[in-house]
C-alpha cells in the first residue's frame, strides 16, 4: 500500500531545537515551502523550557522578505524577536533593545550606534583582523603537525577569532575577554546543555530566561564600569564612543552593550566554522577559491547563504492579515526561517550547490528591511580575512574533515561547537 501523497503528509516540526543539533532540517523546510509555506507550529515543552502557544513558520524567500520589510504589520516590539514568549514582566525591559523596536524609535537608536563605526576605526580593524587570523591559523597548524595532524578549528581558531575581534572593536581589556564568551554561551546556548550547563531556576522552579534583567545584571554592571573607565581614559573604540555620547541614556548603553557582545560575537562565531565546514566538504570549490578562479566577495556571501548564522527571527502581527494565502490573526507569532529562505528553489537555482561565484545572491542571512544587520559589513570583513588566510595556510587537500562536526542545540543560532579537521593531508 502506498503512503500518503506529499501534500497530505503531516506538517513537519521545525521548532524543536534538538533537530538542529543534528543538522538543518532541509527536507522539512522543502516540504513546507512546497505545500505549507506559512505553517502552524506547536510549541511543546522541550528540555525543561515551558510550552508556548504556537506560531506561524514562514519558509519561502518571498514571504520571509515581506515579513522582514513590513514592520507596520509584523512588529519586533510587541513580543520581541525570539520564538519563546518572554515573561510579561520582562517585556518592557526587552523593548529597550534596538533589535526589539519598530520604526521610528528603532531608527533613532540605529543612528546613534552607527556613529561609533567610523571609517578610521574600520580601516584599523581590517588590518588587525587579518593579522589575528594569520596568527591563530599558524599556531593551530603548527600544533596539529606536532601532534596527530588534526585540530579543532572552532576551539583553536574561530571562537578566539570572533572573540578577540569583538574585544578589540569594543575596547574590552585583555583580562576581561573571557567574560564575553561566557555571556555569549549563556545567552545564545541556553537550549544546549553543553553550552548552558544547569540553567538557573526562577521562583517558579522553571529555568530562568537568560535574557531577563536579573540574568543580565552582571553584564550590565560590567558595561557601566567599562563606560566609566572609557570616560576617564578615552580610546579609539566603540565603547568610548557610546560612553561619551550625550544622547545615549544609561539603559540604552546597557542594551547596546548586550546587543554588541551577543550579536557581534556570535554572528562571526557561528558563520566562520560553518563556512569552513562547507569548504572542507567541497574540495573543488575550495581549490577554485584558493587559485583565484572565484572572488572572495561572492564566496563569502555564498557561504553565508548556505550557512546563515541566525536560523529564525520572530515578529508579532499587529493586525489581521494574509500571508501566502494564510490568515494571520492579530497577536499571532510569525517566525521567519532564514536557512529555508536561502535554499528556496524559486529564487536560487540549484540551491544546494556551493557556487562561490553565485550572483545575484539575495540571501537573507543578515535579515532585510529596517532591521538588516548593522554589523553585516564588519562580519563580511572578518569572514573574508579569515577565508583568505585559510587559503594561504592550507593548500587544497589539506583542509579535510577528521570527524563529524558537533552542532549547537538551538532553533535560533546555527552554531558549530567543534570542527575537527585534518590539516596535513595525512
Amino acid at each position: 500500500m502506498s503512503g500518503p501523497a506529499p501534500a497530505e503528509m503531516p506538517v513537519p516540526d521545525v521548532f524543536d531545537p534538538r533537530l538542529y543539533g543534528q543538522g538543518i532540517p532541509h527536507a522539512h523546510y522543502r516540504h513546507l515551502r512546497d505545500h505549507h509555506p506559512v505553517s502552524w507550529q506547536d510549541e511543546p515543552e522541550v528540555l525543561g523550557w515551558p510550552a508556548g502557544p504556537g506560531f506561524w513558520a514562514v519558509t519561502r524567500h518571498e514571504d520571509v522578505v515581506r515579513v522582514l520589510k513590513d514592520s507596520a504589520t509584523y512588529s519586533s516590539y510587541l513580543g520581541a524577536t525570539q520564538i519563546r514568549d518572554p515573561d510579561p514582566a520582562d517585556l518592557p525591559f526587552l523593548r529597550r533593545m534596538m533589535l526589539n523596536q519598530d520604526p521610528p524609535h528603532h531608527r533613532r537608536l540605529r543612528v546613534l550606534v552607527s556613529r561609533a563605526f567610523t571609517p578610521k576605526r574600520i580601516d584599523r580593524f581590517a588590518v588587525l583582523v587579518r593579522e589575528r587570523a594569520r596568527s591563530l591559523l599558524t599556531r593551530a597548524v603548527a600544533e596539529a603537525r606536532a601532534g596527530d595532524g588534526t585540530c579543532d578549528l572552532v576551539a583553536q581558531v574561530t571562537d578566539d577569532y570572533a572573540l578577540l575581534n569583538l574585544s578589540d572593536l569594543l575596547g574590552v581589556p585583555d583580562t576581561d575577554r573571557a567574560l564575553l564568551l561566557h555571556w555569549t554561551q549563556r545567552v545564545i546556548g541556553y537550549q544546549d546543555p553543553d553550552e548552558a550547563g544547569t540553567p538557573e531556576q526562577g521562583p517558579d522552579g522553571r529555568p530562568l530566561n537568560p535574557r531577563s534583567p536579573s540574568a543580565l545584571r552582571d553584564m550590565f554592571d560590567y558595561a557601566h564600569a567599562l563606560a566609566a573607565h572609557k570616560r576617564r581614559h578615552p580610546a579609539d573604540d566603540v565603547m568610548t564612543s557610546l560612553a561619551t555620547d550625550p544622547e545615549l541614556t544609561a539603559p540604552e548603553l546597557e542594551m547596546f552593550f548586550f546587543l554588541l557582545v551577543i550579536a557581534g560575537n556570535d554572528t562571526v562565531r557561528s558563520a566562520a566554522p560553518g563556512g569552513l565546514h562547507l569548504l572542507a566538504e567541497n574540495p573543488e570549490a575550495y581549490r577554485r577559491l584558493r587559485d583565484g578562479e572565484v572572488g572572495f566577495a561572492t564566496a563569502v556571501d555564498e557561504l553565508l547563504r548556505r550557512h546563515p548564522p541566525v536560523l529564525t527571527f520572530r515578529r508579532t502581527a499587529r493586525e489581521d492579515t494574509l500571508l501566502a494565502g494564510t490568515r494571520i490573526r492579530t497577536g499571532d507569532k510569525v517566525v521567519v526561517f532564514h536557512a529555508s529562505a536561502n535554499h528556496d528553489e524559486r529564487v536560487f537555482p540549484d540551491p544546494f550547490a556551493l557556487d562561490l561565484s553565485r550572483t545575484p545572491n539575495p540571501h537573507v542571512s543578515f535579515g532585510d528591511g529596517p532591521h538588516v544587520c548593522l554589523g553585516a559589513h564588519f562580519a563580511r570583513l572578518q569572514l573574508r580575512a579569515l577565508y583568505e588566510e585559510v587559503c594561504r595556510a592550507l593548500p587544497p587537500g589539506r583542509l579535510q574533515l577528521a570527524a563529524t562536526p558537533s552542532r549547537l542545540v538551538s532553533n535560533f543560532i546555527n552554531g558549530v561547537k567543534s570542527l575537527p579537521v585534518r590539516v596535513d593531508g595525512a
